[in-house]
């Protein structure tokens, strides 16, 4: 009896991590109550697949955080705009399939949230004030956005003096992965501050070139305007060597002399030139 006894104080310490099974003495002798079923034939095996379990967690972890790689070829875009944006509002058009239904288009004073709507402006200004759509460059700016910089000219054809209205700036295009077109199109002018939706700075830069006013009657070289700020303008002149030449000398003389004859409204909006007086 002592014997066993004994073997049964040792069956239990061996299995107390487990379970409390153990043989007791009982009233009619020895009682075996039933072992639960083994789960883990060893700790290590027990350790190993707790970092199975773990290594799983995190793997499921980092493919819930990395999407699928987008098949966009923003490269193909950029070059798209290149040879399609030049046909803005000529009588080609842009190709309506590169946009989405729902794209959104936004500039200070106008917004669209539809590929109707956003060709309904172009029409309108269009029709209103023929523009001269100017596109110096595009370029990847995002995993999915491309910007361009641009110049537009437009002449106010319903007014009798035609004034000239002049924009430069960026537009920002989104791109839908899902898709591979263009979802939207924001644009930023350089002549104002604030160029969300609705800007009354924007509103008041428009009226401000509708005003009556008459170019001085001079011969002026060819230029195109790269920028144009609410206090300056860059401009790019088209000259030949002679010509360049000769305004180079000019500006040179004036920069040492008071006494030349200046004309500061040479060009209207700060582009002027100087000449020797006779």
């Amino acid at each position: 009896m002592a014997t066993t006894t004994r073997l049964a104080h040792q069956t239990f310490r061996l299995n107390a991590a487990v379970s409390f099974t153990s043989c007791q003495p009982g009233a009619r002798g020895l009682t075996r109550l039933p072992l639960p079923p083994k789960v883990f034939k060893s700790r290590n095996l027990a350790v190993k697949t707790n970092q199975n379990l773990k290594w799983a967690v995190r793997l499921n972890l980092v493919n819930q955080s990395s999407p699928p790689k987008s098949t966009v070829d923003v490269e193909r875009l950029v070059g798209f705009l290149y040879d399609d944006l030049p046909h803005l509002f000529d009588d080609q058009g842009i190709d309506r399939a590169a946009y989405d239904e729902q794209v959104k288009f936004r500039d200070p004073i106008t917004k669209h949230d539809t590929i109707g709507g956003y060709l309904f402006n172009i029409s309108l200004l269009k029709k209103l004030f023929r523009p001269d759509f100017q596109l110096h460059w595009v370029k990847q700016t995002g995993p999915y956005e491309i910007t361009t910089r641009w110049t537009m000219v437009m002449k106010f054809v319903l007014l009798p003096w035609k004034p000239e209205l002049i924009f430069t700036g960026t537009s920002v295009m989104g791109i839908n992965p899902d898709t591979g077109k263009f979802c939207s199109h924001v644009d930023f002018w350089d002549s104002i501050v604030n160029n969300d939706y609705f800007s009354l700075e924007g509103l008041w830069d428009v009226f401000k070139q509708l005003r009556v006013y008459k170019t001085p009657d001079l011969e002026t070289p060819k230029y195109q305007i790269l920028k144009r700020t609410a206090n300056y303008e860059v401009v790019c002149f088209i000259l030949d060597r002679l010509l360049l030449i000769h305004y180079l000398y000019a500006y040179t003389l004036l920069q040492k002399s008071a006494s030349l004859q200046t004309y500061p409204q040479f060009f209207e909006r700060h582009r002027s030139y100087a000449f020797l007086s006779d």
